[in-house]
């Protein structure tokens, strides 16, 4: 009797159970991770509190390079500070390690910025190879960068202009054609058919110096995470990616 009052009815509907989901920062991170997996990166990290050296004078920052200024950079009382790039990431592999080096370095990042477009903590991957001089070029870093774009954004113009990084030397910042637009001209471009989305360049020779490199070339490149997921999502306002607004969030369910 009573195993009978028990028993379960299986042709009733079950109850709902709520799914949960990556966030779409974790979700892009993954993402971009897995592309240069698949190419033989390795995946590196390291710590959140750095010094100067590794965060700034190993990386070609001069004492008076504005990134320094405690407007920007989040210092600790005894001279520490929160890394303000995963660069440190790239000097201390390189100082551990032989070249040939291939990796990435994915991780939260902190500046003192916060607006529609920047918040204090933020995510950025960065990427480096360094091998023998000759085997390294800007057309290994165009192509490979290329073809990483139509991955995540599908097929868009890719451009590369000229730009500075204390780092890298030559520099570019790379632009794919707006994916609201298509190209034609609208606000979330500024009215130009083009979206920022990385920072590229041959690494500089003093950044090898620093680490005591001899005879190799390199190049180096950086994005931002949260700027990949607003573009990828069209999310407008980068602070709502950490307020943690349920009406939000379960869109990505």
């Amino acid at each position: 009797k009573m195993l009978k009052e028990e028993a379960i009815d299986v042709s009733l509907y079950g109850t709902l159970a709520q799914k949960g989901a990556l966030h779409p920062v974790m979700e892009t991170m993954d993402k971009i991770i897995d592309y240069f997996v698949a190419l033989n990166f390795s995946v590196e990290s390291g710590p959140m509190v750095e010094d100067d050296f590794h965060n700034f004078e190993a990386l070609n920052l001069p004492k008076f390079h504005p990134a320094r200024d405690m407007q920007d950079t989040f210092y600790f009382n005894d001279g520490g500070l929160l890394r303000t790039h995963t660069s440190p990431v790239q000097i201390r592999t390189m100082l551990e390690t032989k070249p040939p080096i291939r990796m990435i370095a994915p991780g939260s990042v902190f500046r003192r910025d916060y607006d529609l477009t920047h918040t204090p903590m933020f995510h950025q991957v960065e990427g480096l190879v360094v091998d023998e001089k000759g085997k390294v070029s800007f057309a290994n870093l165009k192509s490979i960068l290329t073809d990483f774009l139509h991955t995540m954004f599908g097929d868009v113009d890719v451009r590369f202009r000229p730009s500075f990084f204390p780092f890298t030397e030559p520099s570019a910042e790379v632009d794919i054609s707006c994916i609201f637009c298509e190209g034609k001209g609208c606000r979330v471009c500024s009215h130009t058919g083009w979206l920022e989305v990385l920072g590229c360049g041959i690494v500089d020779p003093n950044v090898f110096k620093a680490v005591g490199y001899e005879d190799v070339s390199g190049y180096a490149f950086g994005l931002g995470v949260e700027r990949f997921a607003m573009l990828i999502h069209q999310i407008p306002d980068l602070r709502s990616l950490f307020e943690g607004d349920i009406r939000l969030l379960e869109q990505f369910r």
